[in-house]
């Protein structure tokens, strides 16, 4: 039988949900409203047109049948196409990002001249807003102007220049490699800090025994930063899966790159449908919801002896 908490405990929580409530009551405001109201639109034919005057149709937007028919947004092949998109870019993007992440982590983690300069310098691509590295990568990888093409066509690794964004076999690829190069910075940042943690006897111990580094990496230095990786991708994974600057500045609206918030976007802004564009914002909501509650659950992470 569990044994009731103290006085002493009780009060601590109490003054602890007294501190939390200004901050839980304006997320509700800056969060939980919009949310609530994205969803309930969704249920609705509200328009740019109507917002004022609109009918409550409930499924419809997501999917309904007329006369043999079906309609909605998961009749839908651009949608589906989209999601496949999306869900590809997150999982290409954030693997090579975390490998990526843990090399350079464990780089600036060794004692070295300059490495403070270093972990400054590593920084910088992730310091600089998505929509200015989208447009200079564009403008890199231009066909007839870009340095990329001019460097390749030097080298003699291609015979003529590449449409690197406007061709669908490598748009979504060109997409990646900005992506990469602007946000590996945020995964070793993040890992370097667990790295920072570790107790140094563990290694000084690894190193009298003869222990070869690699097999100290995979046995005793992964596992201990597990639970730091897994918030890592975590983080990562859920800004992957609301991508929308890159996509839209480098490939703009085509159907072949379009991400989740791309098709939203267009169902609201281009076709001025608000109960589209919010049903498809809210299939986005649970898809991450979902796929973070998966990723938790398989990494099965341990933080202070609960699982997280």
């Amino acid at each position: 039988m569990r044994e009731r908490p103290s006085r002493l405990t009780r009060s601590k929580v109490r003054a602890a949900w007294i501190f939390l409530a200004p901050t839980l009551i304006i997320l509700a405001l800056i969060a939980g409203w919009p949310l609530a109201r994205t969803i309930w639109f969704s249920f609705t034919d509200a328009s740019l047109n109507n917002l004022s005057d609109y009918e409550f149709i409930g499924f419809e937007n997501y999917i309904a049948n007329y006369d043999g028919e079906w309609f909605g947004i998961l009749t839908d092949p651009a949608w589906w196409r989209s999601v496949w998109n999306t869900v590809w870019f997150t999982l290409v993007s954030v693997s090579i990002e975390t490998v990526l992440g843990i090399a350079v982590a464990l780089i600036l983690n060794a004692a070295f001249p300059g490495r403070g300069l270093m972990r400054a310098i590593i920084l910088i691509p992730w310091a600089i807003p998505t929509v200015v590295s989208a447009k200079m990568w564009n403008w890199m990888l231009h066909d007839q102007f870009g340095v990329i093409n001019d460097l390749l066509l030097r080298l003699g690794l291609i015979a003529a220049p590449i449409t690197w964004t406007a061709n669908s076999d490598t748009a979504l690829w060109a997409v990646v490699m900005v992506d990469v190069w602007k946000t590996t910075p945020f995964m070793a940042l993040l890992i370097l800090a667990a790295l920072q943690m570790l107790p140094g006897d563990i290694y000084e111990a690894a190193k009298v025994d003869g222990i070869h580094p690699v097999r100290v990496f995979f046995k005793v230095t992964l596992p201990l930063i597990r639970p730091a990786l897994l918030v890592a991708v975590i983080f990562r994974a859920l800004d992957a899966l609301r991508v929308f600057d890159l996509i839209y500045v480098l490939t703009s609206n085509s159907k072949d790159t379009a991400s989740m918030s791309v098709f939203a976007r267009q169902q609201l802004v281009d076709f001025q449908e608000v109960g589209l564009g919010s049903a498809a914002s809210t299939l986005i909501f649970l898809i991450i919801a979902l796929l973070i509650v998966v990723t938790i659950a398989a990494g099965r992470v341990r933080l202070g002896g609960e699982t997280l």
